[in-house]
């Protein structure tokens, strides 16, 4: 059997840094060269980055992100790598698009292309577009109609763009009937909880689906709220893993495979689902016979605490850096929220570049006070206090007031010191509110609400206790000194904006808290349902009611990293005037 040294670029990329990108995919297809690959291969529209949305619907963008690709054949031909296939995901248009309702103007592609020679010498589009949770790819592209069959050292490789896999039909099914020995997928497929063990079995399933090898190659990174966590997989015909990739780790992942030779009379015309078989033979005589050194590996996995931690850093690190910015601000209250965003920020950014506030009150207890200066004696991040009792004193002695204005007041001085300094000094806010809160509103708005970047927007309040006991264990394991005073993490958590204050006072404990969001808010269930698993019926009633008179306030929360599969923000879109509540 032909032999097939395969190079799979797992890297991250940057949206609209078309140059940067090129740069990126020029330095790994020269490390890829060196390692004595026959084909590389880079994630979907890593030239353009991922996702592009709107951007999608500018020619300007199109052409530049097209004219990027030439010059990429040509570079690297310049380079002395022009012999070596690549294959790029790019953001393209359909050259015969015919303007129509419901279709996007312009009739952008996404797609990816073959360079080879210093040419562009295959292109092709998904087939297959994603229209659920966080994607909107029918808005923006438009579908492709090949089956991509790239023959390279003697051996059909079948192409296909991340969703072709996801769902039914296809270029799945295509590559059988093509006779292809591999099926080659390019992916920039979001993070979400538990999605590797997801992924591993879609993979094993299309490989025997197609009959052949299935390379998965993911993306690897953070755009905006979505991180990307790599887990490339290569899986043999009956669905056997070959090699695995490490989670949110960027590199190559190299691997020796034996493939069947290619066909002399290999199918052509269109094949299932209507696509057309588009054939490029670039080498027909297989590689010399060598003795492979490369076999893959499985990488180990991550736990589930260690996992969502990680999503966490590389999502922040990845906001803050592209960006432009150098160093964050937290406000330290003590509590175990912005305890974990400060430990968060440190592994994202690193403890010098991280500003922490503490902003007593006079309801504020001196455990939490000692508790923020310990966090940063813990963690090295820079550290000062700045009272907010002149400011607070102010404001009652002009407007005289109470209950819940007065409690909210306090949030909003400090929301509104931070932003003062963060303005001064240029450091952004990081929002330190959970999931847990925005979903009922216990946050304030202009308070506790302000920032760039929320890291735990989408982690409830028992995910934020057991990350922080994670983070910590980890510490320890390292002989390091763990960063989140366990008091952060054994207290009640408070507010502190009256005498005595707990979250109880408002809230169900959180627990059967984030059990009952977890159903309404992830699991789009009703009253009844959520009832029938043995939640009381009072206190269902009175959450969902909490959730859903507070949309207008999560409108205006800052973006955050995204970890679950039904975030707040372009997974759950809800009106803001909304008359329907779930019956009690």
């Amino acid at each position: 059997m032909p032999q097939l040294r395969l190079a799979l670029n797992q890297i991250d990329s940057h949206v609209g840094a078309i140059a940067a990108n090129a740069d990126s995919i020029v330095h790994w297809t020269r490390h890829s060269a060196e390692q004595g690959a026959h084909l590389v291969a880079f994630p979907e529209m890593v030239l353009t980055g991922y996702p592009v949305e709107d951007l999608a619907l500018r020619a300007s963008f199109v052409e530049a992100s097209r004219t990027a690709l030439r010059e990429l054949a040509e570079r690297l031909a310049a380079e002395g790598l022009g012999e070596l296939p690549v294959v790029v995901g790019y953001l393209d248009r359909a050259e015969k698009g015919t303007p129509r309702l419901g279709r996007p103007a312009g009739a952008p592609q996404n797609a990816a292309a073959v360079l080879h020679g210093g040419k562009v010498v295959l292109r092709f589009a998904k087939h297959h577009l994603p229209n659920y949770g966080v994607f909107d790819e029918f808005r923006y592209f438009v579908p492709g109609d090949t089956q991509p069959v790239l023959r390279v050292r003697g051996v059909d490789v079948a192409l296909a763009i991340c969703e072709d896999l996801w769902q039914e039909g296809g270029r799945v099914p295509a590559t059988r009937t093509a006779g292809a020995g591999l099926l080659l997928s390019v992916n920039a497929s979001p993070y979400e909880r538990n999605k590797d063990d997801l992924r591993l079995e879609l993979v094993r399933k299309r490989a025997q689906e197609a009959g052949c090898t299935l390379a998965y190659l993911a993306m690897m990174g953070g755009q905006d709220e979505l991180v990307f966590d790599g887990d490339t997989i290569v899986v043999d015909r009956d669905g056997e893993v070959v090699a695995r990739a490490p989670q949110f780790s960027e590199g190559c992942v190299l691997v020796d495979l034996d493939l069947p030779a290619a066909a002399p009379d290999a199918p052509e015309g269109v094949v299932d689902d209507g696509l057309r078989i588009d054939r490029v033979v670039l080498s027909e005589a297989p590689a010399q016979d060598y003795e492979p050194v490369v076999t893959g590996g499985y990488a180990d996995r991550l736990d589930d605490e260690e996992e969502i931690y990680d999503a966490l850093v590389v999502g922040l690190r990845a906001y803050v850096r592209k960006n432009g910015f150098r160093s964050v601000l937290v406000g330290l209250s003590g509590g175990i929220d912005s305890a974990l965003v400060a430990a968060i920020a440190c592994d994202a950014v690193g403890a010098q570049n991280v500003y922490g506030i503490s902003m007593p009150s006079k309801y504020s207890s001196e455990h939490s006070r000692q508790d923020a200066a310990e966090l940063a004696r813990r963690t090295g991040l820079n550290f000062r206090t700045v009272s907010i009792e002149p400011m607070f004193d102010a404001y009652m002695g002009a407007l005289g007031l109470t209950g819940l204005a007065e409690e909210n007041l306090q949030s909003r001085l400090r929301g509104t010191l931070l932003m003062a300094v963060s303005n001064q000094e240029g450091h952004i806010v990081l929002a330190p509110g959970n999931k847990s809160e925005l979903a009922v509103g216990y946050s304030t708005l202009y308070g506790d609400s302000v920032g760039a970047y929320g890291p735990i927007k989408d982690v409830y309040k028992t995910d934020v206790f057991r990350l922080a006991a994670y983070r910590n264990r980890a510490a320890q394991e390292r002989d390091e000194t763990p960063p989140i005073p366990e008091n952060s993490i054994t207290k009640p958590p408070s507010a502190e904006l009256r005498p005595g204050q707990v979250d109880t006072d408002s809230l169900p404990d959180y627990p059967v808290l984030d059990a009952i969001l977890t159903r309404y808010v992830d699991g789009d269930q009703g009253l009844e349902e959520i009832v029938a698993a043995g939640f009381d019926r009072e206190l269902v009633a009175r959450t969902l009611r909490m959730v859903d008179t507070a949309e207008y306030k999560r409108r205006q929360y800052p973006p955050g990293t995204k970890i679950s599969a039904k975030g707040f923000g372009k997974d759950r879109r809800l009106p803001i005037t909304n008359g329907w509540r779930e019956q009690a």
